[in-house]
Parts: structure tokens; sequence; C-alpha cells
């Protein structure tokens, strides 16, 4: 057993056989969208009435900056069935990762020596994932305070590419350059790298919005909510220096 004094379930959004075992005896659920799923009606909000018909009365959802007003996205048709269902609920709607360094972008800075995106010169408030995991625990163990909100997260600075090229460059003691992608030469390289094209199309869609600061706005709710400053840029990269070494 990899868990010990932990029972250990089959669970598969796309199987909802497995959704009454997995919420079996558990009062909360913290519940997090797979990228593959774009059908959230059909798994993750039936899966929210499986587990509410089994004594869940808790559910902290990882949404997206924006989810709540913008239908396109996946995430907003499960926010609207949260918020008008049972009242046990948070929402946490965090912006861009810092971590898209150490997985998107990661073989680019660690073989080419530059960021490849096709964001312009738009910022982004990134937010570092451990601080994300911090409010979802503090959501989970603590459901009176948080029940009822939806809280925006986002890092305490917005930077651009460039600038996180240049905390790289310091931090690794070699140039990390930001260049610039067009739209269709982001898709090209996504392509030659082996990914879909519905997830390049996607992602590249999404950097593309950065260039009109669509991911620039600082919220200050993160640090608020914490006993301690939100992580920034530069104390991630110090954290995760040996990711990006060159080979």
């Amino acid at each position: 057993m990899p868990f010990p004094n932990c029972d250990v379930v089959e669970f598969n959004f796309l199987d909802a056989a497995t959704y009454g075992p997995a919420v079996a005896g558990c009062n909360t659920v913290f519940l997090l969208r797979p990228p593959a799923i774009s059908n959230t009606g059909d798994t993750l909000n039936r899966f929210i009435d499986v587990a509410r018909a089994a004594g869940v009365d808790h559910i902290v959802f990882v949404s997206v900056v924006g989810a709540g007003s913008n239908p396109l996205v996946p995430h907003h048709a499960v926010e609207h069935h949260l918020r008008h269902g049972p009242p046990g609920w948070t929402i946490l709607r965090p912006g861009f990762f810092a971590q898209n360094l150490e997985s998107t972008y990661r073989r680019d800075i660690q073989n080419d020596d530059r960021i490849y995106v096709p964001a312009g010169r738009g910022k982004v408030a990134f937010i570092d994932t451990r601080d994300l995991a911090n409010v979802a625990v503090q959501a989970l163990l603590d459901p009176l305070r948080h029940a009822g909100q939806a809280y925006t997260l986002t890092g305490p600075v917005a930077l651009s590419f460039a600038e996180v090229a240049d905390l790289l460059s310091s931090e690794l003691k070699r140039t990390v350059r930001y260049t610039p992608a067009s739209t269709m030469g982001y898709i090209r390289h996504l392509l030659d790298a082996g990914t879909p094209l519905i997830q390049a199309l996607v992602q590249s869609a999404l950097h593309v919005g950065l260039r009109f600061g669509q991911a620039e706005r600082v919220d200050p709710t993160l640090g608020r909510l914490m006993d301690r400053p939100a992580l920034t840029m530069a104390q991630y990269v110090h954290d995760r220096r040996t990711l990006w070494m060159a080979r």
C-alpha cells in the first residue's frame, strides 16, 4: 500500500461507476479538472452530485482566473453547478503558474537557453503552486471559514517573460533569453515537439491572450489568506534552479 492507514480505490472521471466508492466515507473533496476533459457536465458535475448524495459537505474546486464570467472555459460550468447547489464549496481561481517554467518551457530553457512563447510584451502575475496548495489545505481543513468563497489567486508582482529570463540568467549563471514567438511559429514549435494539435492550439491561444494583459493583474487575496507573503518568481527560480541545468 503506498499510503499507510489509507484505503486506495480506483477512480476515473470517465467511469461513473467509480464515483460512489471513491467518496464513500468522505466529508470533504479536493476537485481538479484533468486538462483532457472538456465535457464537465457528464464528468465533474456528475461526480459532484454523487459526492453530495454520499454525504460530502464541502468541495474545494481549483478553477482558473476569469472562469466565473467566461462560459468558454470548461471550469465555468463546474463553478455554476457548485454555486447553484448546496452551500458547502470553495472555488480557487489561480492565474498562470510559475511551475510552467519546469513543464511547458523546461526543454527550451534547458536545451536552447530561451523562453519561446507568443506573449509579446505581456506581463504575468505568476503564482507558485506551493501557495495554491497552502490555500487549498486551509479551505479543506477549515470549511466554515471558506465556505461560499471564490478566491482569485495571483503572485505578488507581474513580470514580463524578458524579466523572467533575466531571473533565470542570474540564477543559472548563463544567458537565458526571451524570444517572442509568432502564433503560427509557436504552434509549429509545439507540433514538432510532439504536442497534440488541440493542445497546441489551446496552449497558443492562452499565451496570445497574455499580450493583451489577461494575466497581469495582481490580486492581494493570496497574501491575505496565508500566514506569510506570497512566494516570488525569484524565490521559485532559486528553489528549482537544478531543473534547468544545461544537459
